[in-house]
């Protein structure tokens, strides 16, 4: 097959076993590179088949959004028939993705003797071979209890699961860095993932790890505030929110500036014997240059506070909804998002991978319901006739 600029991953074929975000999200981020995915589930559907937003009708709008341009076999997993059928096809793709462990007749060691060179990456939940999900990973590493405001008591989870997000990226990384070794070598890899250490990586690789062990102490809560510089929300006189960040200088004079706070600011730097030319005054101080700042967004609306704040360097962004933000340009008027007729949800605009190749963003393709293509693959991949798959359909190995 002829790989286009457009489709870098065409010809590569991958079979998925997964469920939930980070592996789905992994073989979709793979798929709309030009691979043809597989995703094989058990009959009637994995744990995420029927997970919220849902359609009045009962369709997971949650599925049809990671299961995007992939192709789907339904197969009773726990039957020998089954078994051979989706190990065949592990084997002829060559590339095995999966968060399913524990089973050990789709095991690396299993399965490398059905195909020598074979890539299987592994995503888990903690490193000791633990369980563990987005949610419980992300309460034993510290960010619920720096998220919120200074004087909240419990902890606060964040609504975006980032370890799930960063942990699929990571895998989908894994599939192409090991496609490049085997490549270069001729040789397979096993590559395992588990979810809590992207969690470290990330605390460590931020430095809130590390600040802890070198300092001896434990970062707290600041609310809205930019740790380290100034930046922070302030609300309109309409009660429109904004998130305002001057990393830089100029950032700062300019809002100074736009406020109308440029001398209460140098009187306050003389009061408090401050330097704000430097970034961690202006953080240890922010307190008192959000009460000189907050008087000018409140005398002011959100149509008039958008329109100043766009002439300056400042940067900011008003707060929306998810509704707003659908409704919006930065949706209508983007190339990334491409109008898709999803079967069983409806019409809505929808994206592939985020990132312009040779100015061309991958476009999304529609996600499968569970076993459409169940015919399909095994014909084309296993070369099985129409009989041999309604034999395999009749005794309730596939559907």
């Amino acid at each position: 097959m002829t790989v286009t600029v457009d489709r870098p991953l065409a010809g590569v074929r991958i079979v998925e076993i997964s469920s939930f975000v980070a592996v789905p999200l992994a073989g979709m981020t793979l798929a709309q590179l030009g691979a043809e995915v597989v995703r094989i589930d058990p009959i009637g559907g994995a744990a995420d088949y029927h997970r919220w937003p849902l359609t009045d009708a009962g369709e997971s709008i949650y599925w049809a959004g990671l299961n995007k341009g992939k192709r789907s076999l339904a197969v009773d997993m726990r039957s020998d028939a089954g078994h051979d059928v989706v190990t065949r096809l592990i084997a002829d793709s060559g590339v095995f993705l999966t968060n399913v462990t524990g089973r050990d007749w789709h095991t690396y060691a299993t399965l490398r003797d059905l195909r020598a060179d074979l890539i299987q990456v592994e995503v888990s939940g903690r490193a000791d071979g633990g369980t563990g999900v987005d949610y419980t990973v992300n309460a034993g590493i510290g960010f619920p209890l720096v998220t919120g405001a200074p004087d909240a008591a419990a902890p606060v989870n964040h609504v975006l699961p980032a370890w799930d997000v960063t942990c699929g990226l990571y895998a989908a990384l894994a599939v192409v860095t090991a496609l490049r070794h085997r490549d270069m070598t001729g040789e397979g890899q096993h590559v395992t993932i588990p979810l809590e250490n992207v969690a470290l990586a990330t605390a460590s690789n931020l430095s809130l790890l590390t600040e802890a062990m070198v300092s001896g102490t434990s970062r707290g809560r600041i609310g809205n505030a930019v740790y380290g510089t100034y930046g922070r929300d302030f609300i309109g006189s309409d009660g429109s929110a904004f998130m305002i960040v001057a990393l830089t200088n100029r950032h700062f004079r300019d809002l100074t500036a736009l406020t109308g706070t440029a001398d209460d600011v140098a009187a306050l730097a003389d009061s408090l014997g401050a330097d704000f030319t430097d970034e961690g005054q202006r953080y240890t101080h922010r307190d008192a240059l959000n009460a000189l700042f907050a008087g000018w967004f409140a005398r002011h609306t959100g149509e008039q506070i958008a329109a100043a704040l766009a002439a300056t360097s400042v940067l900011w962004e008003r707060y929306r909804t998810f509704a707003e933000t659908a409704a919006s340009e930065l949706v209508t008027a983007n190339p990334l998002f491409t109008v898709l007729d999803q079967p069983r949800i409806g019409r809505y605009a929808a994206t592939g991978v985020p990132m312009a190749i040779d100015g061309t963003y991958p476009p999304p393709g529609v996600a499968p319901a569970l076993g459409d293509d169940t015919a399909t693959v095994l014909g084309d991949w296993l070369g099985l006739d129409a009989d041999r798959v309604a034999a395999l359909r009749a005794a309730g190995a596939v559907a």
